[in-house]
């Protein structure tokens, strides 16, 4: 008997695929590459109004969902694989948080287990469910002791599907990524809100906290082809790190796309008011393994992932004059997460 995958593997087509959040930042990148490579794509989002995309989108609040309704729709767009992009990190509370992140999982567990021909899962997870680490490398055995409520939510999302996939309830893998930049990066996280403030106020001094960390940056759309080598690959059960493979500073980082506009934009840094728990300093992913599982490196390089976003931000700006007026507080780096 043929794999009910079969056309979402090795010929790369024919596949369905069920994107959350895929109206999000990385949902979108990642509605677009399902797409490219010839499955049917049906993206869910909360709102999905005055939105156009080459896929259905579908109108649910899955995190608020019964089990049977997200089973419904899994079973009428005879879903092979099953993309986890959505989420809360920014301006959320915790109960936001845990809902969006571990309830949503619970609910896909739940809804999959009773379909014949189980989806596979891909569950993105985030960098941040290790917590503070030592200056080595972040391999998956690293232990996990996330400190922000961002970070424990995501770890409990992770286990559920992974307790699931243990207890033969589920298939799939949980892809750990780490900090997301490239075209779209949301306007609340450090690189969105250097971006916009380069694309409509460049000669104004750029307040931030002080840039003291070094981060894993890996581009948006080498995520996006994580996640489709992820629905291709039989492996299940296990976490994979998917990241740039390098710490680079955050500071330099900020430097570097002032450069990219043209320069001369004064970076004042300068603590915060108010107070927010520690969070890891330092960042650099082991992804051997999903090289190893997937066939799958990062692609593009810090730079240019820099440079689209630039140019995105500036495009936005073009279409919307007024979002300059819109005003985003300087932000310390901790989640420059896939929303």
């Amino acid at each position: 008997m043929s794999d009910p995958r079969a056309g979402g593997q090795e010929d790369g087509g024919a596949g369905s695929v069920v994107v959350l959040g895929a109206t999000g930042f990385v949902g979108r990148h990642i509605c677009e590459v399902f797409d490219a490579a010839g499955w049917r794509v049906t993206g869910i989002a909360r709102s999905v109004h005055g939105r156009s995309a080459p896929h259905e989108l579908l109108a649910l609040d899955a995190a608020r969902a019964e089990p049977d309704r997200v089973t419904e729709v899994l079973a009428d767009r005879g879903a092979r694989a099953v993309v986890n992009a959505a989420g809360a990190v920014w301006q959320a509370t915790e109960d936001d948080m845990a809902r969006a992140n571990t309830a949503l999982v619970e609910c896909l567990v739940a809804a999959a287990a009773p379909l014949g021909a189980r989806p596979r899962l891909i569950q993105l997870g985030s960098v941040h469910e290790y917590g503070p680490v030592p200056r080595t490398g972040i391999t998956e055995s690293t232990p996990t002791s996330p400190v922000t409520p961002y970070g424990r939510s995501k770890l409990a999302g992770a286990r559920a599907l992974l307790d699931a996939v243990a207890a033969g309830r589920a298939e799939g893998l949980v892809l750990r990524v780490s900090n997301v930049s490239g075209p779209g990066t949301h306007r609340a996280s450090l690189l969105g809100t250097v971006a916009h403030h380069l694309a409509t106020r460049a000669r104004q001094p750029l307040r931030l906290a002080p840039l003291l960390a070094h981060r894993d940056f890996v581009d948006v759309r080498d995520v996006a082809d994580a996640a489709l080598a992820a629905a291709r690959s039989d492996a299940s059960g296990q976490v994979l790190n998917i990241g740039g493979g390098r710490a680079t500073s955050v500071r330099s980082v900020v430097v570097r796309l002032t450069e990219l506009a043209g320069g001369g934009a004064e970076i004042v840094e300068a603590p915060c008011a108010g107070g927010r728990p520690p969070e890891a300093g330092w960042q650099r992913m082991d992804i051997r393994r999903a090289h190893r599982l997937l066939g799958w490196s990062p692609r593009r390089s810090l730079d240019d992932s820099l440079r689209d976003l630039l140019a995105h931000a500036r495009t936005a700006v073009h279409r919307d004059p007024l979002s300059s007026a819109l005003q985003v507080h300087p932000t310390t780096m901790t989640v420059s997460d896939h929303r």
